[in-house]
């Protein structure tokens, strides 16, 4: 199964929520930003310490 009839319905579930209710999203959009930080740290950092793991003579 091709993932793109669900992208399209995406697509146009977020073309129909921004040219209808794009003051809403405006409104959003800083709580958006904040919201932003923490999962970015979430997501990004997960695999922030495994480079220790590495023997020093490991050139890979």
């Amino acid at each position: 199964m091709t993932k793109a009839p669900l992208l399209a319905i995406y697509a146009l579930a977020a073309a129909f929520l921004l040219y209808w209710h794009w003051r809403h999203v405006l409104d959003a959009l800083p709580f958006l930003v904040v919201l932003a930080c923490p999962l970015m740290h979430l997501f990004m950092h997960h695999n922030h310490g495994s480079h220790h793991k590495r023997q020093p003579n490991d050139d890979v």
